[in-house]
Order: structure tokens, then C-alpha cells, then sequence
């Protein structure tokens, strides 16, 4: 395991505003997601987000879980202030990323260095669960989706095969969420989750909204202590100075909520991850394991496809070309749809979606005619290609047409990005003003458990901007011939 944190990283203030004034009831949102911890200070009325903060995360599919701790406490601290303005803070809720492995022992202490959804170790593991369990849609009719590397089961069974000595220290297993969310409740409080970030764990019968504790021992080898389930809405506990913390949630559970989806709307998310998600009344259990049956934070379920490949792709392509993102921008838009005949397939650190751990990139069409405007545009279409695959495989598990296309995530912020979606996704795209959607989530949900009402606060949204473009269906016919062909 790497050294526990220093603690001598400061967070960055990335709003000067704080506003308290008397009678505003203020909640704290937290995203704990792969990268950083970003927090809200919201306005539980109207949703205004009054201050923020942030603090980075390391870098690395495995990484000492303390290090959340550290940047959870200096998000909040300076958020929140000291004094009347701490205590004006009503609520809190955390949004995290999904599925990591935080295995603990007796002390509570981590046996080892948390695996994050994207360490794609396990695949082997995923393979032999699902086989115990009966074959992909068994697996899928008992925990609403079908094992891959990510889900937290897969972990627990690569511990107890290549790591048995730890694997026998471990008393209970937290996501990332439950982990942060106990830091920030008062001390001897028992973990607690919710059903949304529980369903992707491999062990939680989502279509039930139960625990499989067979599951989990099955996974590991041996029983271990699994956090209570708090139901949408509720108070889980509380800080040590009386704070009120809900159950927190997945960070897509929380984007849904965020973003007040609604019935027939599928959102986008271009992050380290792409996903593409809808809000259901009814579970789905997809044996073809495209589709994952996540649970929601409201009482509902969340269809969702996700892409292991997505803003890394345009990374990597700029680190490539040796040009920042405008500049990648600039030259993508130089170029014609089709990129010159250049076709990439991106799954640079293995797949998802579709299902190829061990994949690599690949690019095909090259020729001495390509220019570096070719090459950036081929980056951008094949990003889009990836989620236009996503949302389709969505729409057809749902049985339903989107009724509004969303669109978020830092990589909205490119002109190319919002030049080629309409064009490749073939359909108008709705992009909403730019947000930290996770933790707004969050903080609506700790809005919700502070209020005590059947059903979250409504939230006014407005500013979102409608993108348009002629669809070129001839850059997604190549594409799929590219990924059908290996």
C-alpha cells in the first residue's frame, strides 16, 4: 500500500463567493470522483450554487482510499467556514465514483490500496462469476446487470486469488462513497450506502432492492460485514456537530439528479468515462450485458451503457499531435467528415462496450494523403461513434425513442465536440449550461433528506443551448465496419 497521504496538498478555490445571508438554508454537496473532489455549497431552495472548492485526487486505477479523506476535509473546510456559517449548513450527501473495492479490516483501516472501476484486473474474475452464477443472464436476472471488470465482486474474487493474505484481513468492503460518507458523519457511526451505488457492486438483487450476502461471500471467499441501505431521501446520520448526511449515491445516480432527468430522456456523459443512462420505472436485466440495470437514488432504476474510452481519447490525441485541446479543435474542424478516410477504433485501455478488456486502439485508412487535421477529426468521430453506439444499445433496451438528447462533461466545453455530435449522433442535442452535475446531485439529495419530503426539491434549470447539424450517417457506417471487422 502507498504511504497515507501528507495532507500538505491544498485544495483550489474555484469560487471567491460566499454569500450567508439569514433564513437561506444551505446544504453541501461532494463529488468523489476518480480524478478529484469537487464540493458545492447550494442554496437547498433554488439549487444556486453559492461556493465551491476543489482538491485533486492521485492518478491510478489502484490508489490509498485515505487520500479521499484528506481531500474530502479540505474541500469542506474552506467551504463551509467556521462559525455561523458552519452551522448554517444544514445537510450534506456524497456522489462518488462507482464500484472501487475498499476492502477494511477489523480497525477499519484498508487491507490494501482501493481498486477503481477502471482497473480491469478482474476480467477473468468477472468471467468465472458469471459462470458460477449460471451464465450472463442468470447473473443479470439476480443483480440486475452482467459482471465485467468494474463491478466490485470481480475485485473481491482477484483478491482472494492472487492476494489470499489480505483477503483473509477483510472484515467489510465500502464503495468509494460509503467510505467518504462515513468520514463525514460522526465518529462510531455505522457505513451506510444506497440502493443506486449498491447496484453495482455484483452482490446487491437490484430488481429485489436486497443485499446478496451469498454473493459477496462467494466473491471473496469468506463473509464480511456489508453497509445498511438507506432508502431515497432519508438522513443517514450525522456530523459530529449535527450536521445531517443523506446516503450518498454513485456519481451517475447523483448526475440524474443533478440534471432533474425525467422520463424519455437519455443523458451523454463524456468523462473519463462515457455513459449513456435513462430514468426507468421498471428494472432491466440485459444478458447481453450491454446494458447494465443500475438502480437510481429516487426509488427508480437507471439504464446505463458505459465506455471505458472517452475524454482520454481526445488526450491522448493532442498529446499525440503535440497541441492543447483548442488547438485539437481547430484542426478537427479543418478537416471533412470522415476524417480523410481515417477510422479509429479507441479502446486504448481496454473496452466495456463493447465487452473487450484486453483491447488496444487501432487505426485504419492511413495514408500518405492523412494530414494532421485527419488524424485530430478521426479522434472526435470516433469519441461520438463510441456514445452513438451507446445510446443506441440503450434506446433499444428501453424499448423507447429519446425524447431530449443531453450532453455534458468537460469535453462539451470543445467546439468540435459541439460542431460533430448533432452530426453523428444524427439528432439534436441539448446541451445544458456547464455544472459540476454530480455534486449538485448530491447536494439536492441532501436538500431532500433535509426537508423531509416524499420527493427531492424542484430545482429551476434554464440556459441550455439546442446543437443542430446535418447527421452523417456515412462516418458511423464506417466506423462499425472497423469495430464488426476485429
Amino acid at each position: 500500500m502507498s504511504p497515507r497521504p501528507s495532507g500538505d496538498r491544498r485544495a483550489v478555490d474555484i469560487s471567491s463567493r460566499l454569500v450567508l445571508n439569514r433564513g437561506v438554508t444551505l446544504v453541501i454537496g461532494i463529488d468523489s470522483s476518480t480524478q478529484s473532489t469537487k464540493a458545492l455549497l447550494v442554496d437547498a431552495d433554488d439549487g444556486r450554487v453559492v461556493a465551491s472548492r476543489t482538491a485533486p485526487h492521485p492518478r491510478g486505477t489502484e490508489v490509498d482510499p485515505r487520500a479521499w479523506l484528506t481531500a474530502y476535509d479540505e474541500t469542506t473546510a474552506g467551504l463551509a467556514g467556521t462559525g455561523s456559517a458552519r452551522s448554517s449548513v444544514a445537510a450534506l450527501a456524497v456522489g462518488g465514483q462507482q464500484h472501487g473495492m475498499v476492502a477494511l479490516d477489523d480497525a477499519g483501516e484498508p487491507v490494501r490500496d482501493a481498486l477503481l472501476w477502471n482497473d480491469i484486473r478482474s476480467a477473468d474474475a468477472a468471467a468465472a462469476l458469471i459462470a458460477e452464477m449460471g451464465g450472463p443472464q442468470a447473473c443479470a436476472d439476480a443483480v440486475g446487470s452482467v459482471l465485467v471488470a468494474s463491478f466490485t465482486a470481480t475485485k473481491l474474487r482477484w483478491l482472494r486469488d492472487a492476494e489470499p493474505d489480505r483477503a483473509q484481513r477483510v472484515s467489510s468492503v465500502l464503495l468509494p462513497h460509503d467510505y467518504v460518507s462515513r468520514h463525514a458523519a460522526a465518529p462510531g457511526t455505522p457505513a451506510f450506502t444506497d440502493r443506486g451505488d449498491a447496484s453495482g457492486t455484483g452482490y446487491y438483487a437490484t430488481p429485489e432492492g436486497r443485499w446478496r450476502p451469498d454473493l459477496a461471500e462467494a466473491a471473496l471467499g469468506r463473509p464480511f460485514e456489508l453497509p445498511r441501505v438507506v432508502a431515497p431521501g432519508q438522513v443517514a446520520a450525522t456530523t459530529a456537530d449535527g450536521t445531517l448526511v443523506a446516503g450518498g449515491t454513485g456519481d451517475n445516480m447523483a448526475a440524474a439528479l443533478g440534471m432533474g432527468l425525467e422520463r424519455g430522456d437519455v443523458l451523454l456523459s463524456i468523462g473519463t468515462s462515457g455513459v449513456a443512462s435513462t430514468v426507468s420505472d421498471t428494472p432491466i436485466a440485459d444478458g447481453t450485458g450491454v446494458v447494465t440495470g443500475f438502480a437510481d437514488a429516487t426509488g427508480g432504476f437507471l439504464p446505463m451503457v458505459t465506455t471505458m474510452n472517452a475524454a482520454g481519447i481526445l488526450d491522448l490525441q493532442a498529446r499525440w499531435l503535440g497541441v492543447d485541446h483548442d488547438e485539437l479543435a481547430e484542426l478537427a474542424l479543418r478537416s471533412t467528415p470522415g476524417a480523410g478516410g481515417v477510422t479509429v477504433l479507441p479502446y486504448y485501455g481496454g473496452e466495456r462496450t463493447p465487452n473487450r478488456p484486453t483491447a488496444t486502439g487501432l487505426w485504419a485508412g492511413l495514408t500518405p494523403a492523412t494530414t494532421r487535421a485527419d488524424l485530430a477529426r478521426a479522434a472526435f468521430e470516433a469519441l461520438l461513434c463510441s456514445l452513438a453506439d451507446a445510446v443506441d444499445h440503450l434506446v433499444a433496451a428501453a424499448g423507447t425513442d429519446p425524447r431530449r438528447l443531453l450532453l455534458v462533461g468537460g469535453a462539451t466545453r470543445s467546439p468540435a465536440v459541439r460542431a460533430l455530435a448533432p452530426a453523428i449522433l444524427g439528432r439534436p442535442v441539448t446541451l445544458p449550461p456547464a455544472g459540476q452535475y454530480v455534486a449538485l446531485g448530491a447536494a439536492r439529495q441532501a436538500a431532500w433528506a433535509a426537508a423531509g419530503t416524499p420527493e427531492p426539491p424542484s430545482w429551476p434549470t434554464a440556459g441550455a443551448e439546442v446543437l443542430e447539424a446535418d447527421p452523417t450517417p456515412s462516418v458511423r457506417e464506417a466506423y462499425a465496419a472497423l469495430r464488426d471487422r476485429v
